[in-house]
């Protein structure tokens, strides 16, 4: 891989900010699964993107047959610790990694707002590795969310969909909403089928990682900001869209 990122420093903690939190693979996963689910496709699954494989344990739950694609030597080394053999895994960039076959579901969860190119990767998945009747399942970071929303208007973040330093830090290139996340799609030949948000959030990461601690958050209560988010997508912690495979954008 010989392009001029770090995908492991970006994926470390930086000062004040960590790559991802106690809410992220506690709350934000299981809801992402349950979102999933009614649309499975049976068969295969890939990740693209597995971090450090606390998702991939939880698909591994629902497929059989997973391969996971990382850039991060480390992230993967601990992914690969985290699920043995149960999982084939790429060491590779998305821009260049050679895959076997095509997949009947495709999980790309809070991966795109990192990409030099993000429409690009998107053609791949729709001309190269989306099986005939498979899903992509793509979910990304909301630029409306309430959390972010109050930053802004705390002055802590310039507008909705501004990348913060620490954000840069960690490898992101753009904060996407409902609508310029689906224009990337679309961009990408995908078709669209269904969008919504995941889980209703008027606090920040951290602010959540220290309530999970105590007993002010219930179960009850996590279930309904995930119910009232079906209600508002556009004011959920991540906004969520089910594509499948659309007419090939390759030259002909």
């Amino acid at each position: 891989m010989t392009n001029d990122r770090d995908y492991n420093a970006e994926a470390k903690d930086s000062q004040g900010h960590q790559y991802a939190y106690g809410f992220d693979f506690d709350v934000m996963h299981p809801y992402m699964l349950q979102s999933f689910q009614p649309f499975f496709r049976p068969g295969s699954l890939l990740e693209l993107g597995c971090f450090q494989g606390a998702l991939t344990r939880r698909l591994l739950a629902h497929f059989d047959d997973v391969t996971c694609v990382e850039a991060s030597s480390e992230a993967l080394d601990a992914a690969r610790a985290l699920v043995g053999d149960k999982a084939t895994f790429f060491h590779a960039r998305f821009e260049e990694v050679q895959l076997p076959r095509r997949y009947d579901n495709i999980v790309l969860t809070h991966v795109l707002e990192h990409l030099d190119d993000a429409v690009g990767l998107l053609r791949r998945i729709n001309d190269e590795w989306l099986a005939p009747g498979g899903r992509l399942f793509l979910v990304c970071p909301n630029a409306n969310a309430p959390s972010r929303q109050i930053a802004v208007k705390m002055g802590l973040i310039e507008h909705n969909a501004a990348v913060t330093p620490a954000e840069l830090d960690h490898g992101h290139r753009r904060t996407y909403s409902l609508d310029t996340l689906e224009r990337d799609a679309v961009a990408g030949g995908l078709a669209v089928r269904h969008r919504s948000g995941i889980f209703f959030k008027a606090l920040a990461n951290f602010q959540w990682d220290r309530l999970l601690q105590t007993d002010i958050i219930s179960p009850a209560y996590l279930d309904g900001c995930y119910a009232l988010g079906q209600h508002y997508p556009d004011l959920c912690a991540s906004i969520f869209l089910l594509c499948e495979q659309g007419p090939s954008t390759k030259q002909s």
